[in-house]
């Protein structure tokens, strides 16, 4: 298997590979904020988070890593990520079904997350590329991937069914190898800037 299922630490997060232990922390996370009202975000509600990280787990035997994220400074798991789309022949992973607690957002703790989900990739695993999607209308979402330092590749028009029965068009963004150096140096200045 090209990637491997491992705790990655940092100054301010740590990523725990999901287990159903995680389940009550997430729930009591996912409450902070309401994400799964967003209609077009993908965040289960909280009573659906045993579920949704069966689920997640299962998607692990198709080669997904799901982590959940573990605030340092308060001990609280405060949401989840994942690599998934993992396509080992060429080297390429899609990060995403990332959320947040409300009260973590706009700090350190997604800039240091992406930070480790690449350097594992580009550095570890000498990945070629990565990718991330997020749906057309989520602007914060889309902002947040365009401050990584990812490119938009393009739009992927009727690309999934919501929830609600809308369609959804996905925008794809990536990073690429030769990118990796100056996207690093980037998200180190952004780390700078929370101390």
């Amino acid at each position: 298997m090209w990637l491997q299922e491992q705790k990655l630490m940092g100054e301010c997060v740590i990523l725990e590979p999901l287990s159903e232990q995680h389940i009550d922390d997430l729930a009591l996370a996912v409450k902070d904020g309401e994400a799964w009202k967003l209609w077009f975000a993908n965040v289960p509600h909280f009573n659906d988070m045993a579920t949704y990280v069966k689920a997640a787990m299962n998607g692990a035997k198709e080669g997904d890593i799901v982590y959940a994220i573990r605030a340092k400074n308060s001990n609280k798991i405060v949401g989840t990520t994942r690599y998934y789309g993992v396509d080992a022949n060429n080297k390429r992973a899609l990060i995403g079904y990332t959320w947040y607690s409300n009260s973590v957002r706009r700090t350190a703790i997604n800039t240091e997350c992406k930070l480790l989900l690449l350097k594992n990739l580009f550095e570890t695993h000498e990945a070629i590329a990565v990718e991330f999607r997020t749906h057309f209308f989520n602007q914060a979402s889309r902002n947040a991937i365009q401050r990584l330092g990812a490119k938009q590749d393009g739009i992927l028009r009727n690309h999934q069914i919501m929830k609600d029965g809308s369609y959804r068009d996905t925008v794809i963004y990536s990073i690429i190898a030769s990118e990796w150096p100056a996207v690093k140096c980037n998200l180190i200045n952004k780390m700078c800037m929370y101390e």
